[in-house]
């Protein structure tokens, strides 16, 4: 009976002196960068790239009613532009994105304004998810050296389900939308 006193205190010590060693360790990221193998290769980031940040969109895209360019008489809804807000994965927010031209700015006020590439099927009810290649970096901050931004994981945001004639002719609609934009650089 006596080694049981024994065996619970060598434990309780050795307990203490663990977590007194994971306590001083460095703490690292158990979050994992973004895999884009399942993606389709049209809105895959090419190879020599790598996750810089994961960014949550959370806003708005503006459709407007208008005449269709190749079709006279013909009116369909179309995008205006998006305005939303980014947060990071703990929900904090980030930035801000909106256009045209469509620009991602950081809370640093570092910039990276883009050109779609490419587009792929987003599910039922879900805006494309897109491959952007950056043209324009502003800034010093968390936009510097991004070359690609995808936007993948998108949840609403399609044109809406509501009449388009010449008697809605230039009349705006509103339509909410969340996607994860996940920003690489060249290695």
């Amino acid at each position: 009976m006596t080694r049981t006193p024994l065996v619970a205190s060598l434990a309780a010590s050795a307990l203490v002196s663990l977590l007194a060693a994971c306590s001083s360790a460095p703490m690292t990221s158990m979050t994992q960068k973004y895999d884009q193998s399942t993606l389709p290769a049209a809105v895959r980031v090419p190879a020599g790239h790598s996750v810089a940040t994961e960014l949550v969109g959370v806003g708005d895209l503006t459709y407007e009613c208008r005449e269709k360019i190749d079709a006279p008489g013909q009116f369909a809804w179309t995008l205006i532009g998006p305005v939303a807000v980014l947060n990071d994965r703990s929900g904090k927010r980030a930035g801000k994105y909106a256009g045209p031209p469509a620009v991602w700015t950081h809370n640093d006020a570092s910039s990276a304004r883009g050109t779609q590439l490419a587009i792929a099927p987003g599910g039922a009810g879900n805006i494309p998810l897109q491959l952007v290649k950056v043209d324009e970096i502003k800034g010093n901050g968390a936009m510097s050296g991004i070359t690609f931004i995808q936007r993948v994981a998108t949840k609403g945001g399609v044109a809406p389900a509501l009449p388009c004639t010449q008697a809605e002719n230039y009349k705006e609609a509103t339509v909410t939308y969340q996607a994860d934009y996940i920003f690489y650089r060249a290695m």
